[in-house]
């Protein structure tokens, strides 16, 4: 039998299956596959899925504030808007893939109704998906408990994260779109159900003396914390660094390495590492604090990328090492930072009974980081005369300039970064509940 710990863990935590696995295929195969089967001109792709993606991170922080009132009003409103969101997912997903093109055919012309089909559905999708994330995120942050207690509520998420992206690396190319949809629909309602039945998230009492602002002020709260703005700088810059080579991977293996086919392999040692190196990160926390086991991690992030600046072609074996090490690097970059969130909530007065504020910037951040990445990465590769499928010498030492040595310099301002504003994230607060205790 497992302990009522691994239990709780298991019922939090399974709902990040299912959310990132909803993510990869949006980001990968939706536009080749509208491309593909409907004949939509990639101007067009890019252009609906940035009006979209830009809606989708504005609206972030609504959603945040909006969940902390929703929080507030009890467990039984939660499990309708998480419900309710799960199936509006799901909705918004199958219909994405699979658009009714006859109706839309007739009404607007196959291509005009087509547009404004993926419009509202990528809309519905990311919509319900912000409210879903935001809510399992601050859930997390409201069960309390110590730094260690926290990390390991992250660390259940993000495994269960980790193993949605795998599967979702392989489904729709293995089994299609159709069996893909199902499989997300199952994995959402087994994430609903064991969120309800596993640990309920507290309430805040309600302070007569402690005035807050307006409603929608209370938005921007979370910036007037000082160990806030550090740590989200913290986050952009090491986000930043970690998303410059997920854009570039291909690029990477395909002209630098010389090994195109391998990049599925490469991707599934990176991930499975990662999820593996999480319980060690965690059972670093005890002894180093969060605060100084992420900047072990980022070290040795850095050690990794700058491995990968001395290879090329044929390097197929020490690239896997790399990605390997890479990948453990990552566990403490997917379970520590928003680990320090919670702690930076918890020891503030204007943190308690307001994560769903927190989590809304932190979750806009999150999306800002690989708009971004790529922002940065991709025009500063062009400017140094790379080009996709090139020979020359000169542009495979720009392509390794952006794969390589630009993540080490943000990693490295992230340490700085991190290192400056670690006395306030380091800084005791009052513990609650040591729901981990029995670990």
């Amino acid at each position: 039998m497992t302990s009522p710990a691994i239990r709780s863990g298991l019922y939090y935590g399974a709902l990040g299956l299912p959310l990132s696995f909803v993510a990869l295929p949006l980001y990968v195969y939706m536009p080749s596959y509208y491309a593909n089967e409907f004949g939509m001109s990639l101007t067009l792709l890019g252009a609906l899925l940035l009006g979209v993606r830009i809606f989708d991170a504005l609206t972030d922080p609504v959603i945040g504030q909006l969940a902390d009132d929703v929080f507030q009003r009890g467990l039984r409103l939660t499990a309708w808007v998480v419900g309710v969101s799960a199936v509006l997912l799901w909705g918004g997903f199958t219909g994405l893939f699979f658009p009714p093109q006859l109706f839309f055919g007739v009404a607007l012309g196959a291509e005009h109704g087509l547009i404004v089909w993926a419009a509202l559905s990528l809309l519905l999708t990311y919509l319900s998906y912000g409210v879903l994330t935001i809510v399992h995120q601050s859930w997390a942050a409201r069960l309390r408990g110590d730094d260690q207690a926290q990390s390991k509520w992250v660390s259940w998420r993000e495994g269960f994260a980790l193993v949605g992206v795998l599967i979702a690396s392989v489904l729709p190319s293995v089994a299609g779109m159709g069996t893909t949809a199902v499989v997300l629909g199952l994995t959402l309602a087994v994430g609903v159900v064991t969120l309800m039945v596993g640990p309920a998230p507290s309430r805040s009492k309600h302070d007569p003396t402690r005035v807050l602002p307006k409603r929608w002020a209370q938005m921007v709260l979370p910036w007037r914390t000082a160990a806030y703005r550090g740590l989200i700088g913290v986050f952009l810059l090491n986000g930043i660094a970690s998303a410059v080579p997920a854009t570039l991977l291909l690029f990477f293996v395909n002209d630098r390495l010389m090994a195109p086919g391998w990049e599925g392999l490469f991707l599934f040692v990176y991930f499975a590492v990662a999820a593996g190196s999480m319980p060690v990160w965690i059972a670093l926390v005890a002894r180093w604090g969060l605060s100084r086991t992420w900047l072990v991690g980022m070290a040795l992030a850095i050690a990794g990328f700058a491995g990968a600046a001395f290879l090329g072609a044929g390097d197929i074996v020490a690239f896997a090492v790399i990605c390997a090490a890479s990948g453990f690097a990552l566990g403490a970059d997917l379970a520590l930072p928003a680990a320090l969130l919670a702690k930076v909530i918890r020891d503030h007065e204007t943190g308690v009974g307001r994560e769903g504020a927190y989590f809304g910037w932190w979750s806009s951040a999150a999306k800002l980081n690989l708009a971004l990445a790529a922002g940065l990465a991709l025009p500063l590769l062009e400017g140094l005369g790379y080009t996709p499928g090139t020979k020359d010498a000169a542009g495979l030492f720009a392509l390794t300039i952006g794969y390589a040595v630009l993540p080490c310099a943000l990693k490295l301002l992230a340490m700085a970064a991190l290192w400056v504003w670690r006395i306030h994230f380091d800084r005791k607060g009052e513990e609650n509940e040591h729901i981990w205790r029995s670990v």
